[in-house]
């Protein structure tokens, strides 16, 4: 954290860990709050504006990375050497399960060298490094060895900050399910039509012509998980539909053809829709 002289002289003022502007007398004593007569300061103005493009820039690298999961996307090993060295995207990038694309070679990502590849640790706790063209950063319900890279993510204390691991998981039922929707959440009671639709935008769900929708591109095509909600607002009592999953001509797709990855998506979609109902209890109270 460099402090920098403020124009205001006797103050210095710099970004501490959270973003914010920390301030220090002509003592050099730490201040608990930023006097009034700096808060139109110009170098503190500009330290407020580098906070928000430095939280905003965070975002973009966050949401990138997820995407690049959530569609298991092959990503170019140059660009993720050529991002590390900036210390949000490492943030981001570093403890995530990394795959080569066919999925011989699987561990935590601890470095990124141009030269030397990617430098991985394994399940047998080794050192390996990837030198493919492209790997994966792979949605969970994809690895094979699951529970595993959770026990020893534990042991080797692993933070992520995209939610890889400990992601919400479902599998398809192995013996094939029959027709075009998924029952299991569906009756999830709301007060109101508008409590319904506040926590699909709280979950990031588009709702659109009645249904709360999520895209998930998988294997090259592109479905979408829809969960009925209700066409309007109103103050009747609501409650949550059957899941389904619609392929790019929007008609409704055979459970027997939804990936993997757009089959947990679209569950945990409808589960968190239905864990925000009213519980009858809670209603009556």
């Amino acid at each position: 954290m460099a402090w920098v002289e403020t124009d205001a002289g006797g103050y210095r003022v710099a970004l501490d860990g959270e973003g914010r502007v920390a301030c220090r007398n002509a003592a050099g004593r730490d201040l608990k709050s930023l006097p009034s007569k700096l808060g139109d300061d110009r170098v503190v103005v500009q330290l407020k504006q580098l906070a928000e493009w430095l939280a905003a820039h965070e975002r973009g690298c966050l949401e990138d990375v997820e995407r690049w999961m959530v569609r298991s996307l092959p990503v170019p090993a140059a660009v993720l050497t050529a991002v590390w060295p900036d210390e949000a995207w490492q943030g981001v990038l570093k403890d995530l399960v990394v795959t080569a694309v066919d999925g011989s070679v699987a561990g935590f990502l601890r470095g990124a060298d141009a030269e030397r590849g990617l430098g991985l640790v394994d399940l047998d706790g080794d050192t390996v490094r990837l030198t493919d063209g492209e790997v994966l950063i792979p949605h969970p319900v994809l690895l094979e060895d699951l529970d595993e890279l959770r026990e020893f993510a534990v042991e080797l204390g692993v933070s992520q900050r995209v939610q890889q691991l400990y992601r919400e998981v479902w599998h398809r039922p192995a013996d094939g399910s029959a027709g075009t929707e998924v029952t299991t959440y569906a009756g999830g009671r709301y007060r109101e039509l508008r409590e319904l639709v506040g926590r699909c935008n709280r979950l990031g769900c588009r709702v659109r012509g009645g249904s709360a929708v999520q895209s998930v591109t998988e294997g090259g095509r592109t479905v979408e998980a829809r969960v009925w909600v209700g066409d309007y607002y109103e103050y009747d009592a609501c409650e949550t539909g059957a899941l389904s999953w619609a392929g790019p001509d929007g008609r409704a797709l055979p459970l027997t053809e939804v990936g993997p990855v757009a089959w947990s998506e679209g569950m945990r979609m409808a589960a968190a829709l239905y864990a925000g109902r009213t519980i009858q209890g809670e209603e009556a109270a």
